[in-house]
């Protein structure tokens, strides 16, 4: 992947909902102004959800997500449903598509209420309005609005009409923060020294950085910083060859206590995985979460959970050093499951620990609801960088870039 390439995770996830034939992937290729799905009258065209990154002007780059019918039938139609009703969460925006000739319907208000309860934008779409003789589309959504409470737009993904008033609708209910959270970029100032350790070894992708250090080489750009990139035997003398004081080193967190045994004390250093933990997830539940580690008992089954597949090596973080070091930690016989990429699990609640991974495949909206999740079932969550940091008792050297961390430190007395 390029450097100018926006990664899924950083793009705004725009899913369609709607019963069968309502017209989601006319609507998908009127906003794209290109054949981005497949158009058919044949109920049941989209079967399980796709997704498919691109730009929409003037929006920005996005993940559009098409999903099947709410209303499918049979027992493969409520595999269907279910696949689509996991989209939910991760969906940033909403678009409800409604045949107005047939109206809202029973699917389409169950909808609207678990996206109400989830405090998520949903845009109501009046498609077909081409089809209608007398009626003036604008009345009857302005009238659907007032009744329903959240923004109503009429279209016609035939004609092309109304398309422009729809991704205005979309601009207007994007979340304020999508832009808020950045990786690096409000740690540093303009000319600061950033120094990256990048491991090469044969985890590392062949001719290429892996994602996160991409983005965080980007975002020190963007901010006006210098962003140095060495390898962790390199470290010592890149330092010494600096002409003045870097503020950060960000490292992989493999390698956490070589660096930072070759990191002056008063040189601020954390890692990728705890950037993209406060970035992409909740920083005050993963420190948290740290704690339960010394809890767990013989037994006690722990999730590990990654946000994309990729090939696993022999000595994978995942699989295979992040059980080691629990188990040499506690000294416990622990249950070890994993999951990877959009499937995360149906039963919280059965583990007594969940690790999850720097969810840089992944949007923020899509992290936060696994953590919500586990904290709605009182599961504590831990993130790979903060847990890595703790069991190799670097926790609190590696969160003094925080200015609250330290604070959540001590509340939870892991100094």
């Amino acid at each position: 992947m390029s450097l100018n390439e926006a990664p899924r995770g950083v793009r705004v996830h725009l899913a369609l909902f709607g019963k069968r034939n309502a017209g989601k992937s006319s609507v998908i290729n009127a906003l794209t102004g290109q054949e981005t799905a497949i158009v058919s009258d044949v109920k049941g065209t989209t079967t399980d959800p796709v997704f498919k990154s691109m730009e929409i002007l003037p929006i920005g780059p996005c993940v559009i997500i098409d999903t099947a019918g709410l209303d499918d039938v049979g027992e493969l139609g409520e595999l269907r449903i279910k696949k689509t009703l996991e989209v939910l969460d991760k969906t940033d925006i909403a678009l409800l598509i409604v045949d107005v000739r047939r109206g809202i319907g029973e699917e389409d208000r169950s909808i609207i209420d678990k996206f109400k309860e989830k405090k998520k934008p949903i845009i109501v779409v009046l498609n077909k309005m081409d089809t209608l003789e007398n009626d003036d589309p604008n009345r009857i959504a302005a009238n659907l609005q007032e009744s329903l409470g959240i923004p109503v737009v009429s279209v016609s993904a035939l004609e092309k009409q109304g398309i422009k008033e729809l991704k205005n609708a979309i601009i207007a209910v994007i979340p304020e923060d999508e832009d808020k959270f950045k990786i690096v970029g409000d740690l540093i100032n303009p000319g600061d020294f950033v120094v990256l350790v990048t491991p090469i070894d044969k985890a590392a992708p062949k001719g290429r950085l892996i994602l996160p250090q991409q983005q965080t080489i980007r975002d020190i750009l963007e901010s006006d910083a210098i962003a140095i990139v060495t390898k962790e035997f390199e470290l010592r003398e890149t330092l010494s060859n600096l002409a003045k004081k870097p503020k950060l080193v960000i490292t992989d967190s493999q390698v956490f206590l070589k660096v930072a045994a070759d990191t002056p004390k008063d040189i601020l250093m954390t890692s990728f995985s705890i950037l993209f933990a406060r970035q992409k997830g909740d920083l005050t539940e993963f420190i948290k979460g740290a704690k339960a580690i010394d809890k767990l008992k013989d037994g006690d089954k722990v999730l590990i959970a990654e946000g994309c597949t990729h090939h696993r090596q022999a000595d994978d973080i995942g699989k295979v050093k992040i059980p080691r070091w629990i188990r040499q930690r506690t000294g416990k016989q622990i249950e070890f499951e994993f999951s990877a990429g959009a499937t995360f699990t149906d039963d919280i609640k059965k583990y007594a620990l969940i690790v999850h991974c720097g969810a840089c495949m992944m949007n923020r909206t899509g992290m936060l609801s696994r953590v919500e999740g586990a904290k709605c079932h009182s599961v504590p969550i831990v993130n790979y960088g903060i847990l890595i940091a703790y069991v190799q008792g670097l926790l609190p050297r590696a969160l003094e870039p925080f200015p609250l961390a330290k604070m959540i430190l001590e509340e939870e007395d892991l100094c």
